[in-house]
């Protein structure tokens, strides 16, 4: 048995940003189910959203309600909004490069469903340039053992207290850890999809775990999907995002006829189904999406990897459209958390994607991701180092491996689990 006051599993920004975030007294062990940059976070293009004023506030709010239809709670959108520009502070501080005008301020950017401008970008890379830092600042961190290839198979529970967890080291070797809290950011479920922007390895673990837990959920039928990917026939590669920042800049969507169907700046979910309607009107695979109107200069500056994908795919995008198509992108349901992504379990936190403290409601605005993962990541930290002079780590911690089930197929077990209670969704995206 090995033994942690904190263990962390993922290495998103959620993940790697509660690790900043608590002491450095703290002893904290990371796991990674791959390698430490593939994780979704590092995916993220358009940016992160921030309340540029006050008078911001009430149009910012109000964006991020509309686009969940109402359905968000309302205190966890306030508390985002208000910790916004703590959390850029702090990643400033870490070194992220954000654009600047030609006077030195921070520039923003707009995408759809946002009444104004208000997401801050590093050109079309933002959640690399955001994470890769926050994991470069956590390397430097002397009470942190980050774990690669190490996978999460079970939580160990008593009386509804989590006191550590079973793991699968990358030699293959089963262990228990027992820790005085643990702190779930396992991502998505896009890797149950035939479609999906996420990557593959992606499978909802932290989901199934507390299905089989018997933990609260919440809104788990709520998956977004992303009106616009790079369509490739025949192809298994995870789907390459055309970022929503290119509609904002200007880029139009058109039908097989070379006309425009439909307001690209509609939320994702009414984009992807205007998309879906016309697709099968016209009885195709894709639509055309046509960047020139931003221009060369633009695309060059704001979108280099966009232009240089879609070239190494046959298509230039500053000479003709692209063929793009909806495709599973982000999980608005998860893990039930509190205000402070507090679990129903007691030592058990769930942060960024896995958790779901109904800040997006039905539908997730544009950029609120990697914002909304940060800002709960601190408060869960925070939570916990209040309590964690009072909590003992188990010595004794039960660590019979006859008692977790599956051991051998837990991913297929987690995998069927979890389709179980998105089927629904998972058929929609396979039958677009």
């Amino acid at each position: 048995m090995k033994k942690t006051d904190v263990l962390i599993v993922g290495s998103g920004c959620s993940g790697l940003y509660t690790a900043l975030m608590l002491p450095d007294d703290i002893d904290i062990t990371l796991i990674t189910k791959s390698d430490l940059e593939s994780n979704d976070s590092y995916l993220a293009q358009g940016g992160i959203c921030m309340l540029k004023n006050e008078n911001d506030y009430d149009s910012y709010f109000e964006d991020t309600l509309k686009a969940g239809h109402y359905e968000n709670d309302r205190k966890s959108v306030d508390i985002m909004i208000r910790s916004s520009q703590g959390v850029i502070k702090n990643l400033i501080s870490y070194g992220v490069d954000f654009q600047r005008d030609s006077e030195g301020q921070l520039e923003f950017t707009r995408e759809g469903a946002h009444s104004d401008k208000r997401i801050l970008f590093h050109e079309d890379i933002t959640g690399k340039e955001i994470t890769s830092h926050l994991l470069a600042r956590v390397k430097e961190k002397d009470n942190v053992k980050l774990l690669e290839y190490t996978t999460l198979l079970d939580i160990v529970e008593e009386d509804n207290e989590c006191k550590g967890a079973v793991v699968r080291m990358d030699n293959g070797e089963i262990k228990v850890i027992s820790a005085k809290a643990v702190f779930l950011a396992t991502g998505g479920v896009g890797g149950l999809y035939e479609h999906s922007t996420n990557f593959r390895h992606l499978t909802g673990d932290s989901l199934a775990i507390a299905i089989k837990h018997k933990m609260k959920l919440r809104d788990i039928d709520y998956v977004q999907i992303h009106p616009t990917t790079f369509y490739l026939e025949d192809s298994e590669e995870r789907s390459f995002l055309i970022s929503e920042s290119v509609r904002g800049e200007g880029a139009l969507l058109y039908d097989k006829n070379g006309k425009r169907f439909v307001n690209e700046l509609l939320p994702r979910d009414l984009l992807t189904n205007a998309i879906h309607a016309q697709m099968e009107k016209d009885g195709t695979n894709f639509v055309w999406e046509d960047l020139r109107p931003i221009g060369e200069d633009e695309l060059n500056s704001h979108f280099p990897n966009i232009v240089a994908y879609c070239k190494e795919h046959g298509f230039d995008p500053m000479k003709e459209c692209i063929p793009v198509v909806p495709a599973q992108h982000y999980f608005m349901g998860g893990v039930w958390v509190d205000h402070f992504s507090h679990t129903s379990m007691k030592r058990l936190y769930a942060i960024g994607e896995t958790a779901c403290n109904g800040v997006h409601g039905r539908n997730r605005l544009a950029s609120n991701s990697l914002l909304e993962s940060l800002v709960f990541a601190e408060r869960a930290a925070k939570h916990f180092t209040i309590q964690s002079s009072e909590i003992v780590i188990d010595e004794e911690l039960y660590t019979d491996l006859n008692k977790y089930h599956y051991l051998d197929e837990i991913e297929e077990y987690n995998k069927k689990l979890v389709r179980s209670y998105v089927q629904n969704k998972i058929e929609k995206i396979k039958t677009a």
